[in-house]
């Protein structure tokens, strides 16, 4: 677990970095549309967040699926010096987006 901490900091530090670079850019950019009265219809729809109603539903399988695969592991007993643990929590999250990808499979073909 201590090998880890200093892991989980430097991903830390460049995904915090990352998206605050990419909240500026956009800050940016957005504001030099606007200046240059460049904005309309389009452009506009560019920066709008699309609400993808699904998404709680997919991370409600793969937080699920991976709880499950934790589970099975610690049932199991298996320590985390092996490889077994990790492929078990990697198919079991593999398992929910595959769920996922049947149910939104089912709502396009439905939409069709």
């Amino acid at each position: 677990m201590q090998d880890l901490i200093p892991i989980v900091a430097i991903i830390s530090v460049f995904g915090s970095t990352i998206l605050f670079v990419t909240i500026l850019t956009n800050y940016s950019l957005k504001k030099k549309l606007i200046d240059k009265d460049m904005v309309n219809t389009q452009t506009a729809n560019l920066f709008k967040k699309q609400d993808n109603k699904q998404s709680a539903l997919k991370w409600g399988l793969i937080v699920l699926f991976g709880g499950l695969g934790l589970i099975v592991i610690d049932s199991m007993g298996l320590d985390g010096d092996e490889a077994m643990p990790y492929g078990i929590e990697a198919v079991s999250i593999a398992v929910g987006f595959l769920i996922y990808y049947g149910i939104m499979k089912k709502e396009m073909d439905k939409n069709e």
